[in-house]
């Protein structure tokens, strides 16, 4: 069992505190956020934890064995620096960060502490996204051809210019850091590595300055195509399609809905899934279900006690913000992007 403290306390990370109640792996004994309401307090007497005064209080704290980030993306690898000097394992919410550099020293201080890291894209975890990667490695899909995704929901009709989310800075190309970097992961758990990008991102709709509308096109090293397309002002959906030589795949979903239950934040991700074969008709099947949050948190916390290697690969959390940082760059220059 590891004690665990959760660190920043809005929707998402009161999400990841819910998802593992019960558990067996992992328990939060503590937490800390920049604002400390009313419902906060309340949330933290409902499920038992204690709030500390702040970040660095609880990575003095030497009954807390690690540390779960659900924070701004610019603060994350400071505060994954600062928990792996403090001895801490550390689990930080997607995206790891917007920058390769910025992921390379968070990744180098993990290793020099020798604590383990843990990054929440959880749609990897899912038992539909197993499937397809048995699928695709062994064969039964042909050469791979092209990959894409779309991944939409109306958050930032909701959201407020006060808001973190709302921050251009934070939340760069609309739909790609809360959304698109899962489907992104997803690419490169499945497809390999990213060679260049390129990226439209723009406003239609909301009212804060913010994008809404955000397409990219992929090129992967590996030879395959893809395409993503984000959306933060219509209606909630996930879709992610594989095509190969020997048929295509294509697994349907929701995104998180803003004011959505805490169970349906976490299990209801994968809905219809279709296999299309070059003859023959379509096989069609309702996704297995699974808390994909619990399963990740608690992957990680084996990982932190040396049970078993975390599921995302070191290298790939790194080529992931790399990835991130070449979209970003294409935006800016309306120019296809080498991702370094």
């Amino acid at each position: 069992m590891i004690n665990a403290a959760i660190v920043g306390l809005g929707w998402w990370g009161r999400t990841l505190v819910e998802s593992v109640q019960g558990s067996d792996f992992i328990r939060f004994v503590a937490g800390a956020t920049r604002t400390v309401s009313p419902e906060v307090k309340s949330f933290a007497d409902t499920h038992k934890f204690r709030l500390a005064e702040s970040f660095d209080a609880l990575l003095k704290d030497s009954t807390i064995q690690a540390v779960v980030l659900c924070t701004p993306h610019s603060m994350h690898a400071p505060q994954v620096i600062a928990a792996a000097n403090a001895g801490k394992h550390v689990f930080c919410e997607k995206p790891f960060t917007l920058t390769k550099r910025d992921a390379e020293q968070a990744v180098e201080a993990a290793g020099k502490a020798a604590v383990a890291l843990g990054i929440g894209y959880n749609r990897r975890f899912h038992p539909e996204m197993v499937k397809l990667r048995d699928r695709i490695r062994s064969g039964k899909l042909g050469t791979l051809m092209h990959v894409e995704a779309t991944m939409t929901f109306a958050n930032a009709l909701l959201l407020k210019p006060s808001q973190w989310r709302a921050n251009r800075a934070e939340t760069p190309c609309g739909g790609l850091t809360p959304m698109g970097v899962h489907a992104i992961d997803g690419m490169i758990d499945l497809c390999g590595p990213v060679d260049r990008v390129f990226c439209q991102s723009f406003r239609r709709a909301v009212e804060i300055d913010a994008d809404d509308t955000t397409s990219i096109l992929f090129r992967m090293k590996e030879g395959p195509s893809g395409y993503l397309g984000t959306l933060t002002a219509t209606g909630p959906g996930f879709s992610f399609q594989v095509f190969g030589s020997e048929g295509w795949v294509r697994l349907e979903g929701m995104t998180h809905v803003a004011g959505a239950s805490s169970e349906e934040r976490r299990t209801r991700l994968f809905g219809k899934c279709i296999f299309k074969p070059i003859a023959g008709p379509a096989v069609v099947w309702d996704a297995e279900r699974l808390d994909v949050t619990k399963v990740t948190l608690e992957a990680f916390a084996r990982a932190a006690t040396g049970k078993e290697k975390f599921l995302i690969p070191l290298e790939e959390m790194v080529h992931g913000a790399s990835v991130t940082e070449a979209i970003i760059r294409s935006a800016e220059t309306h120019l296809p992007e080498k991702v370094d």
